[in-house]
């Protein structure tokens, strides 16, 4: 994200990052002090001593600057899921994918709260980010939709597993950023994300039957599951309501 056409040198991988940081900081402290409608770019520029070509280099508008690692993690993601096997499970490949997103919260948890308290207070902002997580879940339902070609209801069950990945990870996510990230945020995602692989796993590895009477159907449940939750996805997968 902080790449540049110029030629690169010593000089300028050890001031790109600085001067990013620097305008993020900068941009905080007047929407902490001001708030985000009061804060102008000039302001942030000014602030952080440098001009507005070069916070227009890095981030094209005020929004922009408030979601700073979103374009590196979603780029991390569709890398990760690309490099899946083939004998990688889809549904726990996307769990897994949702994760990278949480890490990058976690990385700075002070910097994400900050972000996520300011966000409830500006429609705007709660907008792009709607936009932004809307991408997410369009990386996720792109890898699904390839891995459940050719299946019956294939792309149906693509979009609604992404939808269902992104839910449960935003749930856990919120839950720890109210905590003013004190709770375990892994915790929190992977009991979100094992909701998501008990009810989608074992019914999206196997596509329904078209019901000739050659059909096999294995259901894969988990030891202890409850009878209910067995016969729920026989029908599911049987195609039966």
């Amino acid at each position: 994200m902080s790449s540049s056409s110029a030629a690169p040198g010593r000089g300028d991988k050890a001031e790109k990052p600085p001067m990013r940081d620097a305008l993020v900081g900068a941009a905080f402290r007047l929407f902490l002090e001001r708030g985000y409608e009061q804060t102008t770019v000039d302001d942030i520029v000014a602030l952080a001593g440098v001009g507005r070509r070069s916070f227009f280099r890095y981030f094209p508008s005020k929004e922009d600057v408030v979601f700073p690692d979103h374009e590196r993690c979603l780029a991390d993601m569709q890398a990760f899921l690309a490099a899946s096997a083939d004998e990688d499970e889809p549904v726990r490949r996307v769990c897994d994918a949702a994760r990278l997103v949480l890490r990058m919260y976690a990385e700075n948890p002070t910097f994400s709260v900050q972000r996520y308290r300011l966000t409830k207070k500006v429609p705007g902002l709660r907008a792009y980010e709607l936009s932004v997580v809307w991408r997410y879940e369009r990386a996720l339902a792109e890898f699904l939709r390839g891995r459940f070609a050719g299946r019956r209801d294939g792309t149906l069950h693509a979009d609604v597993i992404a939808a269902a990945v992104v839910a449960a990870h935003n749930n856990a996510l919120r839950s720890w950023l109210r905590s003013d990230g004190q709770d375990d945020a892994e915790a929190a995602v992977d009991r979100a994300m094992r909701h998501v692989q008990a009810a989608f796993g074992a019914a999206a590895a196997v596509p329904p039957g078209d019901g000739g009477p050659d059909d096999v159907v294995v259901v894969v449940s988990r030891r202890g599951a409850p009878l209910w939750r067995v016969v729920q996805e026989i029908e599911s997968t049987l195609g039966r309501g």
